[in-house]
């Protein structure tokens, strides 16, 4: 079983928002992961965003996915215009 698999099955994901986006991120852009899974992860990924964005994580890396990307932006751009 890999470390993401084990850390899916757990109630929490994990302790820090960094590890939980990166979790859910592998998991949603895993080719192999249910449709079902990957909508799980959405609203834990999602929630991570605001304390990523507090600590500057998404000015110093850049996703290499263009689909999670252009998510993500989007997601972001609504954050800070307050609408979240």
């Amino acid at each position: 079983m890999s470390l993401i698999q084990l850390v899916s099955v757990k109630s929490e994901i994990s302790k820090s928002p960094l590890e939980t986006f990166v979790v859910c991120a592998h998991q949603m852009l895993d080719p192999v992961t249910p449709e079902a899974v990957r909508r799980a992860m959405e609203p834990r990924l999602l929630a991570q965003l605001p304390a990523l964005r507090a600590l500057g994580v998404f000015e110093l890396f850049d996703l290499r996915d263009p689909a999670l990307k252009a998510w993500l932006d989007d997601e972001l751009a609504e954050l800070a215009a307050g609408r979240q």
